[in-house]
């Protein structure tokens, strides 16, 4: 059975890596595996890689004026015939196609579902050409949608035929060797940010425009799906209102933005709640806050979270999943239960009644966030693996 390897295991040695050819799926929305993904491909480039996404769109944050930065669309089939399309096929031809025209060195989707799947035709079509692909697990890929019934087996066993297989947090290692009983070695390697652009930059007009008076604002950033429970942050923020003066951001956008608006106004808080739905410049405007809310039902690592502490802003999230790995309750932020709003109104109206509206816990978040989840010490662990599997692969091809 695996054992959870921590993230130093790959940084501890050197890593002298030529420029690869790596092909990169993920989802390309806001979702945190999709931003790891498009976040991953770029800092790849950065480092002299030449970095080819395949999905179905551009990814939301890709830099499309790089040059060793490409994007390939997987196109979405509609035919009468189909009630749905089958995008695992069309995208597992792309696949092939862009390693054949590109002479990829290794392939790495994001979530298994169904990128793993599409990986593993991509590769057996590709045969006896050698293209190994590595499996990046993120969260609800396992807990959710993963041990559906319908999806158990073969997720199971996309995973198991994965040439490689990481996972973002230990907790989802635990969770995925629980519940798909996975014999085979997963490497732990956390979500990052880069240190370097996350920074709080204090920009007056921008803040005046969201809280014009002075006020502190407090801030959530997430996909607005029900795990979220942005309801939670609405109810959160409107008992901090009930104390003090506040606004509330909320950037991003899905299915519980109406009932969030519909519960801003019940609370008589709609007036001080701003929905910017999708943004770019995420790191500018993180920069902004002084207070961050994570309430979500589970996360197994909490990539806001990080990208919020490195800009410096504490941060207040549910005790659950991957989140103790990120946060430090009472020091660089606050952990309470899932639903538990009132704990965490507490917690956030004790930090803003501060004369430095948690300034100082907010210093102590970019420094733990700086210790293990920057960008520079996180990308040479992929490389390092990536070399690792390609070693690897090769050894197996020349013992058969």
């Amino acid at each position: 059975m695996p054992q959870a390897t921590w993230y130093a295991s790959l940084a501890d040695e050197p890593v002298h890596t030529s420029p690869m050819r790596i092909g990169i799926t993920g989802y390309p929305t806001y979702g945190g595996s999709g931003v790891v993904a498009t976040e991953l491909g770029q800092e790849l480039a950065a480092r002299g890689h030449e970095v080819h996404f395949i999905t179905y769109a551009p990814p939301i944050r890709m830099n499309a004026n790089d040059p060793r930065i490409h994007f390939h669309q997987a196109e979405v089939v509609s035919y009468p015939l189909f009630d749905h399309s089958p995008y695992t096929l069309s995208l597992a031809v792309k696949m092939l196609e862009v390693f054949e025209k590109e002479a990829l060195d290794i392939l790495h989707v994001h979530y298994a579902i169904p990128h793993s799947v599409s990986a593993l035709l991509a590769r057996q079509m590709a045969a006896p050409r050698r293209l190994p692909f590595i499996t990046t697990l993120h969260g609800t890929d396992i807990t959710l949608v993963g041990n559906n019934p319908n999806f158990l087996p073969i997720t199971r066993y996309s995973i198991e035929q994965s040439d490689g297989v990481t996972s973002i947090s230990n907790y989802l290692l635990r969770q995925t060797v629980a519940e798909f009983g996975i014999k085979r070695l997963i490497e732990v390697i956390p979500n990052f940010v880069n240190c370097d652009l996350y920074i709080r930059k204090p920009d007056p007009q921008l803040r005046a425009e969201w809280a014009p008076d002075g006020e502190p604002i407090l801030m959530h950033l997430s996909n607005f799906r029900p795990v979220k429970r942005i309801l939670d942050a609405i109810e959160i923020f409107a008992q901090v209102r009930e104390k003090m003066p506040a606004r509330l951001v909320m950037i991003g956008d899905g299915p519980d933005r109406e009932p969030a608006e519909a519960l801003a106004r019940t609370r008589g808080v709609e007036k001080d709640v701003l929905f910017l739905g999708k943004q770019n410049g995420i790191k500018e405007k993180l920069g902004q806050a002084d207070l961050f809310l994570l309430p979500s039902q589970l996360e197994s690592f909490g990539l806001a979270a990080l990208e919020a502490m490195a800009c410096e802003v504490p941060v207040i999230a549910t005790n659950t999943g991957g989140v103790p790995e990120v946060i430090v309750h009472g020091v660089d932020g606050y952990l309470v239960e899932p639903g538990d709003v009132k704990t965490a109104a507490k917690y956030a109206i004790e930090l803003l009644s501060r004369p430095d509206r948690g300034r100082e816990m907010g210093h102590r978040a970019r420094i733990n966030a700086k210790k293990k989840f920057c960008s520079s010490d996180v990308i040479p662990m992929y490389e390092q693996y990536y070399e690792q599997v390609l070693a690897s692969n090769y050894s197996a091809k020349a013992a058969r």
